[in-house]
């Protein structure tokens, strides 16, 4: 079989560079060795969500009174897991549908390059095709990361596979690393009753956010009830018993936690090995695919996007990625009539889907100083929200960051009640060049949270009305 373009990897990466492929006039195929939509639809950013709304859901139960309603229940672990599932299995066949919609030729295999041009399928019979290609787009992916001190054995050391199918609730978890996946698992079993122990060797907790939202979040953590260890470093488990017992060298000296599992969520490794890269002479680097502003790597014809490539591992990165690769490619054929935009990598939004859900943007205060920026800092707790307070969500703030000089909009930070779902006023505003005068000349609906966006700008500016 020939085509014009073969992805390599069905993720959010890769369907997505498939279907632009088609919608260009490209005949193309994709290549998935597990379920198409990816480690994203199937294993990660969907069916946590689902997770974590039963949990949410569960809450609201135990705090009806709060509400003026009188409820009770408790939560069945085997459903909560069914109704993830189910969520996953669905999305997934929505991406079937896509390929089907868009003539995309779908191969089930595991798919490794043989020479520039040329790919090799062995499917899970063992059996062995070939497809050429002009074009092939490497969007393998990535997998949990593997400490030798935590190597995962998927029943009492596990990784974020296993931590969304577990047989029965654990009584007790120690979760290592409190990035995006550590939190949110953190958060789910906690929720429905697990003690649960996060051991992060960083000196904060979530550390890549903007320092004032590791301090809300350990503290809103501790309200409810999980210990947090931070400058700490899990450096041996032993499994020998019915659950883990692990060694952890803190600031002032070594302890011993114990549990019935561990997740080790310590980050996320590229799905680079096996595929043929050596092969063919693709450069890698740190464990990453190299290459340039538009996806292309050493070698003509051969691209990479996403996770396995040196961009933030995050989903709708990794689609923006596929988008700008294969237009790119059609700039380049005649098919597409400019050559597209390279990503602002310092504009992409990040989200985290714990309670209290964290979103950011741009720069935090402590980056923008060290750019030598002269900023304005503007800071808005929703605890003056009425929205929030309707809500019941009082917890966390709003953070916005300006340079001084211009009033070039920096940096948003939120911790709080459905925050992710407003960073992309931020994100859109980055990417106009709008100013601080243009947000609060855009009138904000009342009561919303979204409002309190404004009102932190105006905090930044000494216009502050509602605190």
């Amino acid at each position: 079989m020939a085509y014009d373009v073969v992805v390599l990897g069905s993720g959010p990466g890769g369907y997505v560079a498939a279907i632009r492929a088609s919608q260009l006039g490209f005949k193309t195929a994709i290549i998935e060795k597990e379920s198409l939509g990816g480690i994203c639809l199937n294993w990660g950013c969907i069916p946590t969500k689902a997770l974590l709304k039963s949990a949410q859901v569960y809450e609201y139960v135990k705090h009806s009174k709060d509400f003026g309603i009188e409820a009770s229940g408790t939560p069945n672990f085997e459903a909560v897991i069914k109704r993830s599932r189910a969520v996953a299995d669905k999305m997934s066949k929505g991406v079937q549908f896509l390929m089907r919609k868009n003539k995309i030729d779908v191969i089930m295999g595991f798919g490794k390059l043989v020479s520039k041009g040329k790919l090799e399928i062995t499917d899970k019979d063992g059996k062995v095709q070939t497809v050429e290609a002009k074009h092939i787009v490497i969007a393998t992916g990535g997998r949990s990361r593997e400490l030798p001190a935590m190597k995962i054995d998927g029943k009492k050391i596990i990784g974020y596979r296993e931590a969304m199918v577990l047989p029965q609730l654990p009584k007790s978890m120690i979760v290592a690393g409190s990035g995006a996946i550590g939190v949110e698992f953190a958060y789910f079993y906690n929720s429905l009753g697990t003690k649960v122990t996060i051991v992060e060797f960083l000196p904060r907790a979530v550390p890549v956010e903007d320092e004032e939202i590791s301090k809300e979040l350990e503290k809103q953590y501790k309200k409810q009830g999980i210990s947090i260890m931070t400058s700490s470093e899990v450096t041996a488990v032993d499994t020998s018993g019915d659950g883990v017992k692990a060694k952890v060298k803190t600031a002032s000296g070594e302890v011993m936690l114990e549990a019935d599992v561990l997740l080790s969520a310590v980050g996320v490794s590229a799905n680079i090995e096996g595929i043929g890269l050596e092969a063919v002479g693709v450069k890698t680097d740190k464990g990453k695919i190299m290459v340039d502003k538009y996806g292309q790597t050493n070698i003509p014809g051969i691209y990479a996007i996403g996770d396995c490539s040196p961009g933030q591992a995050l989903a709708h990165v990794a689609s923006k990625e596929g988008i700008v690769c294969v237009e790119a490619i059609g700039y380049n054929e005649n098919k597409y009539h400019h050559q597209p935009e390279p990503i602002d990598y310092n504009n992409i939004p990040g989200c985290t889907y714990c309670v209290p859900e964290i979103a950011s943007v741009g720069y935090t205060e402590k980056a923008a100083k060290e750019a030598g920026f002269e900023v304005r800092v503007g800071k808005f707790p929703l605890s003056a929200s009425g929205k929030a307070s309707a809500a019941g969500h009082t917890e966390g703030f709003i953070k916005v960051i300006f340079d001084a000089k211009y009033g070039e909009w920096l940096g948003t930070h939120m911790i709080g009640y459905n925050v992710t779902e407003m960073i992309a006023e931020t994100v859109t505003a980055r990417k106009l060049e709008t100013t601080y005068q243009e947000v609060l000349n855009a009138i904000h609906p009342h009561p919303t949270i979204s409002e309190s966006v404004k009102d932190a700008i105006e905090v930044a500016y000494g216009e502050a009305i509602h605190i």
